[in-house]
C-alpha cells in the first residue's frame, strides 16, 4: 500500500517491493549499510534475495555514539574504493542511525546517489527514515550536521519488529505517542491503552501506519522545516539535550527514552503556557513513568542540559525554541521559555512526576 507522494510503501512482500523499488533507481552498483546488530539479525532476511547476490555489504558499529563523522568517513570510503557512481544505489538497513547516517552518505557522495531505506526498528519506521532528514551528531550535539534529502524508496516491514528487545519496542513507541499527541484525541487515547508490557505486534503493525501516516501529512505540507513541520519537534527540545547529556556523562540511553522524557518536560510548559488539559498532561505522565521509569539527574545538571537547549536549531534571536500544545491536536510552534521556565520543567520532572 502506498502511503504517500514519498514512496513509503508498507510492505508484505519485502522482496518483491525491494526488486520495485531498485528498478525505478535504474543503479549500476548497489551497496548495502548496516551496524553491526542489523547484519547479525537483519541482513540474513535480505541476503537470500536474488537482486541483492551481488551486493557490496558496508557494515558500521552499532549505537547512536557511532553516528559519527568517523562513520561517515568509512561509508564514503567504502563506496569510493567498491567503484560506486552517481547511478549506484544505497540501502540503509537498520535503525535510526543508520538511515540517518546512510541518507547523509548517499545525499552527499558524488553529489548525490539513490538511496533506499529499509528501517529495521520500530523508531526509524515511524520516525527516523520517514520525512527526508539526515544527519550525523557532531561536537556533542544531536543531528548538528544533515542535509533533507528524500529516499528513493522507504520500505516499511514489521517482520523486523520481531527482532527487537521490549527496550527498542518502547524507544520507537515513543515518538507514536507525540505523534498522537499532536495529532487527534482518538489517537492519543488509544496509544495510552496499549500494554508496552505485553505488546500486541500484530496491533503494533496497524498502528505503525497511522503513525506514519501523521508524520507524512506534516511533512508534505512542510518539506524542509519552515513553518507546521515544527509539530514533530513536540518533545525534543528537551528530549534532545537530555540525550546529548547522556552521552556527555556516559550514561546514554535510546532516543525514544529521551523524547519521553522530553514529552514530560514540554507538557508541563504547555499547560503553564498554553493551557494544556492537566488531567490529560497527568495521564500521558503516568504513561511515560510506568514504561520509561524516570531519568536520574540533579540540579547541578540544569546549566549544562539548558546550555544544550541553546544549540537546539529550531532556536531564533538567542532564544530556546519550543512547540508546545493548548490540547490534544491544537499546536502552537515557535513557542519561547525562560530559563525559569525550563528549570521549573525540570523541577517538575524531578520532584512532580
Amino acid at each position: 500500500m502506498l502511503l504517500m507522494k514519498q514512496r513509503i510503501i508498507l510492505s508484505q512482500d519485502l522482496e518483491s517491493d525491494l526488486a520495485k523499488a531498485l528498478a525505478v533507481c535504474c543503479h549500476d552498483r548497489i551497496f548495502v549499510l548496516t551496524d553491526e546488530m542489523t547484519e547479525a539479525l537483519c541482513w540474513p532476511l535480505l541476503s537470500r534475495f536474488h537482486m541483492l547476490r551481488d551486493v557490496r555489504l558496508i557494515t558500521i558499529k552499532a549505537s547512536d555514539s557511532h553516528k559519527s563523522l568517523d562513520s561517515l568517513v568509512k561509508v564514503w570510503t567504502s563506496l569510493s574504493n567498491g567503484g560506486a557512481t552517481r547511478h549506484s544505489c544505497l540501502i540503509n538497513l537498520g535503525g535510526g542511525m543508520v538511515t540517518d547516517l546512510g541518507g547523509f552518505a548517499a545525499s552527499t557522495f558524488k553529489r548525490g546517489i539513490d538511496f533506499i531505506q529499509i528501517p529495521t526498528t520500530l523508531l526509524a519506521m515511524v520516525d527516523a527514515s520517514v520525512g527526508g532528514k539526515t544527519g550525523i551528531n557532531f561536537n556533542g550535539l544531536k543531528n548538528e550536521i544533515g542535509v533533507f534529502n528524500e529516499a528513493a524508496c522507504v520500505l516499511l516491514n514489521t517482520r523486523f519488529l520481531e527482532t527487537l528487545d521490549e527496550t527498542n519496542i518502547r524507544s520507537g513507541y515513543a515518538e507514536m505517542l507525540k505523534h498522537g499527541l499532536i495529532s487527534n484525541t482518538q489517537m492519543w487515547a488509544d496509544l495510552l491503552c496499549f500494554d508496552l508490557a505485553q505488546p500486541d505486534l500484530f496491533r503494533l503493525q496497524e498502528m505503525v501506519g497511522s503513525s506514519v501516516k501523521v508524520k507524512e501529512n506534516i511533512v508534505r505540507k512542510d518539506p524542509t522545516e519552515r513553518g507546521i513541520r515544527k509539530a514533530l519537534n513536540f518533545g525534543h527540545t528537551v528530549g534532545h539535550a537530555f540525550e546529548a547529556w547522556s552521552l556527555a556523562v556516559k550514561r546514554p540511553f535510546l532516543h525514544g527514552y529521551a523524547v519521553a522524557f522530553g514529552l514530560v518536560c514540554e507538557l508541563y510548559l504547555s499547560v503553564v503556557k498554553q493551557g494544556f488539559p492537566v488531567e490529560k498532561m497527568r495521564k500521558t505522565v503516568r504513561f511515560i513513568n510506568d514504561y520509561y521509569g524516570k531519568l536520574d539527574f540533579s540540579c547541578d545538571d540544569y546549566s549544562a542540559l539548558i546550555a544544550l537547549m541553546h544549540h537546539d536549531k529550531k532556536n531564533e534571536a538567542g532564544q530556546i525554541n519550543f512547540t508546545l500544545l493548548a490540547d490534544v491536536g491544537d499546536i502552537h510552534i515557535n513557542q519561547t521559555a525562560t530559563e525559569e521556565e525550563i528549570t521549573d520543567a525540570l523541577d517538575f520532572y524531578r520532584d512532580g512526576t
